[in-house]
């Protein structure tokens, strides 16, 4: 039996549950380390003072649009890759992720020129004050310098995730984030270099990531990065682009919406003479419910391979367990974590900055983000399961309304009614219109997907052409 069978047989004989589980920890562990490395980056600057921890936050809305484009090229790739591998036709995955290593790459250089070339106005557009901004565009510098390879290597995470390799994933991703921190303790403890420092660890810790998913790749995957796999054909970079859309959809909302969070939250603030202590209270809350809400993220992108694999095999009932397998683990996980911090929302923020005037904004905010988070179970993997079957349609609705057509009003609305208080709240309030919302569209996914797998049946040469050409035909 080949590497390609033994796949096939693990993905659609192995029990849901385990599965999933042993495919979601790794990815699970590895985003809680990326986390744990933002809250640590948060820390550290934090002790150069509220200017300096708020030019973190602006600069996690720039990362957020570089990872926007490295989700859409990764995940949407990956999906085909996946479909591939349960059509037993490893060359073609080769093409699928080749193409999209390479495109990323490219579009990553350009990103990188244009943003040093206008840095100071993309800090302003972010929404850094005077204050801040000094600190931003050194931190800025060298997240931009590092972009080709954060997009790269995302795309190479993305894809051995959705090869089953998870694990292979989340060394590369949690080499790189523990030598972040590291780093950080050196160049702003040791050495004195600030936020230049951060900005520093930063960009090293990506290009030693991106070098250990590369080599990750190169030893575990069953499709290959080269030069020769490369694809000419427009309609599969639109596939490709198709199916990644609700998830630049999602990242690339993420980072609209916490740009205008950071300008109204300056704004705001100022009215109250706390322009820089809202930022950075924000700043903290974003990143402790980033922490939060990355074990429903994880535990989702295990059923990411498992349902794109399974519903490509006609194994339909295998899928919808897998769906509520998830939203059951996620629903437990994030209750545990976010107990403690509704327990004691004023220790925990105190812990990356004392400043009173930042913990007390921060207090109210936290305890709401928690609520929040509660209801992400039931519109994440829902999401994730139509955008992994290549229902993009669905997929991208879904993923407007988080951050985008409930977010957004929401924010604008609460902050012309209330202030920074409209701020705090504007958030946990689209997560629980977005999860009342999913609920129905989750039960009608449970109703009208079959409930009975369908027999295994090795493609042929003529069905794997049938295939294609319907696949070109959605396009």
């Amino acid at each position: 039996m080949n590497s390609t069978e033994i796949y096939y047989q693990k993905m659609t004989k192995t029990p849901v549950a385990k599965l999933v589980v042993t495919l979601g920890i790794p990815t699970t562990i590895s985003m809680l380390i990326t986390s744990i490395y933002n809250m640590a980056d948060t820390y550290f600057v934090g002790t150069l003072g509220e200017s300096a921890q708020s030019s973190i936050g602006i600069l996690f809305t720039l990362q957020s649009i570089i990872q926007a484009v490295a989700f859409m090229l990764g995940h949407g790739s990956g999906t085909f890759v996946s479909k591939e591998l349960a059509n037993k036709e490893v060359k073609r995955a080769s093409v699928y992720v080749s193409s999209a290593f390479f495109l990323g790459g490219a579009i990553g250089l350009v990103m990188t020129a244009i943003g040093l070339a206008i840095l100071t106005p993309l800090m302003r557009l972010l929404g850094s004050t005077e204050t801040i901004l000094p600190y931003a565009k050194q931190y800025g510098m060298w997240v931009l310098i590092s972009c080709p390879f954060m997009i790269c290597s995302l795309i190479l995470n993305n894809n051995l995730r959705y090869e089953g390799k998870a694990l292979f994933a989340m060394v590369g991703l949690v080499s790189g984030a523990i030598l972040n921190m590291v780093m950080d303790f050196i160049f702003i403890r040791l050495c004195g270099l600030g936020v230049f420092g951060a900005g520093m660890a930063t960009a090293i810790s990506q290009i030693i990531s991106f070098t250990i998913l590369l080599i990750m790749y190169f030893i575990a995957a069953q499709s290959k990065i080269s030069f020769r796999s490369i694809s000419k054909d427009v309609k599969l970079y639109l596939s490709v682009f198709r199916v990644g859309l609700p998830s630049l959809i999602r990242q690339g909302l993420n980072s609209i919406s916490s740009g205008l969070l950071n300008k109204l939250a300056g704004v705001y603030g100022a009215k109250i003479d706390a322009a820089d202590a809202t930022i950075d209270a924000m700043t903290i809350v974003n990143r402790i419910s980033n922490f939060v809400m990355c074990v429903g993220m994880g535990i989702s992108q295990g059923l990411q391979p498992v349902a794109s694999f399974n519903y490509q095999a006609k194994k339909y009932a295998r899928v919808k367990k897998a769906l509520l397998v998830t939203i059951c683990i996620s629903f437990g996980c994030i209750v545990v974590m976010a107990t403690p911090m509704v327990i004691a929302p004023s220790l925990i923020v105190s812990l990356f900055q004392d400043t009173p005037q930042v913990v007390e904004i921060a207090r109210l905010a936290l305890i709401c983000a928690m609520v929040g988070q509660l209801f992400m179970p039931l519109f994440i993997p829902i999401n994730m399961t139509y955008q992994s079957i290549r229902k993009a349609g669905m997929a991208s609705f879904l993923a407007l309304l988080r951050s985008g057509l409930l977010f957004i009003p929401i924010l604008l609305v609460t902050t012309v009614l209330w202030g920074v208080t409209g701020i705090q709240i504007s958030q946990p309030l689209s997560d629980i219109l977005t999860g009342l919302i999913s609920l129905p569209i989750l039960l009608h996914f449970l109703k009208t997907t079959p409930s009975i797998d369908e027999p295994d049946e090795t493609p042929t040469v003529e069905n794997e052409k049938e295939n294609s050409n319907s696949e070109s035909e959605k396009i």
